[in-house]
């Protein structure tokens, strides 16, 4: 069943974690286990990257950088930390474009009391001296003006600059936010909010939409045979190759583990299927060679479940009809697509 696949592959990880928790004898925190459980998930690379290369140096994770990886790559105040940097610079940046203007508007309103005087000066006027010399002025005052505005433009599109730089240091921030960083899909953050606001927009107006589980076959077998960069780099192959085989309309993402999804709006179960199987056929098609010696590695498969939405559902119950579809596609050999509905075709499956 699902619910014990879920439970042996957790349970792998967690005892993972645990065993790196006493080899590297720090106390078992639950920040200091999610930190090790995240690792050997494999669910962040620049942290796996990270450990390794301490892990290489020295053997071992010390309690001072097992906070400091923790606080990098983990801590839920990341992305609150970059939205307060964010809004500290744009606040920055409007207080020096507010001073600008104000400073511009107290030059026109010099150069409006110039003019009042200048012209009752002009209209007092007795000969050509008077005239020039109120011309005179007319073009220093004048030249003042023209020189704040142009420094108040300058400003503008310098703060213009600055905020468009800060927007995209912002977008940058919330993909890095919604992007699994190993497979480049996007991560289970972002997978659940794109349920829950399928399921809401589709909700009670009669749209629909189909849900693609995929896990790929003897994960585990790779990472005990080859290690955890093989692995990784299996990980890397499926992700790239279901990004591929989709259209821009689908979302993909990397649910946990060696597990994937697709969300498919406006599709009927049957394209679902037809899909998941096109997914399944172009990753079964990859040779995997193993980079550090080029040795040919055979072929990876995933299994795939499909689920349609029904009115009557939420983001949770949809999942886990395509989850049970799954594991009924991994219980009939693997290497197979299987809907809700238990459509199985023989002639998919691989020996």
């Amino acid at each position: 069943m699902a619910e014990h696949e879920d439970f042996r592959r957790t349970l792998v990880h967690g005892e993972a974690a645990l065993k790196q928790i006493k080899r590297c004898e720090v106390p078992a925190f639950p920040r200091h286990y999610e930190l090790w459980y995240t690792y050997s998930a494999g669910f962040d690379q620049k942290l796996n990257t990270a450990i390794n290369e301490i892990l290489r140096t020295r053997g071992k994770v010390t309690l001072e950088e097992t906070t400091y990886l923790y606080d990098t790559f983990l801590s839920p105040f990341r992305l609150g930390d970059k939205l307060d940097q964010f809004g500290s610079n744009f606040s920055d940046q409007i207080e020096t474009m507010l001073g600008s203007i104000g400073q511009s508007m107290e030059v026109n309103d010099d150069y409006s009391t110039t003019l009042s005087e200048l012209s009752s000066e002009l209209g007092a006027a007795k000969n050509a001296g008077a005239v020039k010399n109120v011309i005179h002025q007319l073009v220093k005052a004048t030249a003042v003006v023209r020189a704040s505005h142009k420094e108040m433009e300058d400003q503008l599109k310098e703060s213009q600059s600055q905020v468009a730089e800060l927007k995209d240091n912002l977008e940058a921030a919330r993909f890095e936010n919604l992007t699994d960083e190993l497979t480049g899909l996007g991560n289970r953050r972002l997978f659940d909010q794109t349920m829950t606001r399928k399921v809401q927009a589709s909700s009670g107006i009669g749209t629909t939409f189909c849900l693609i589980m995929l896990d790929i076959d003897h994960f585990k077998q790779f990472n005990d045979t080859w290690g955890h960069q093989t692995g990784d780099q299996v990980l890397r192959l499926v992700g790239m190759t279901i990004k591929n085989s989709i259209s821009a309309l689908n979302i993909a993402a990397r649910y946990g583990g060696e597990e994937f999804a697709v969300i498919m709006p406006d599709t009927t179960l049957d394209e679902a299927i037809m899909q998941a199987d096109h997914i399944r056929e172009a990753i079964k098609d990859r040779k995997l060679l193993k980079r550090s010696t080029g040795e040919k590695l055979g072929n990876v498969t995933v299994s795939a479940g499909v689920a349609r939405y029904e009115q009557a559902d939420t983001a949770m119950t949809l999942i886990e009809r395509a989850d049970a579809a799954l594991y009924s596609a991994k219980r009939a050999g693997r290497n197979c697509v299987m809907s809700e509905k238990g459509d199985f075709d023989e002639d998919r499956m691989v020996s």
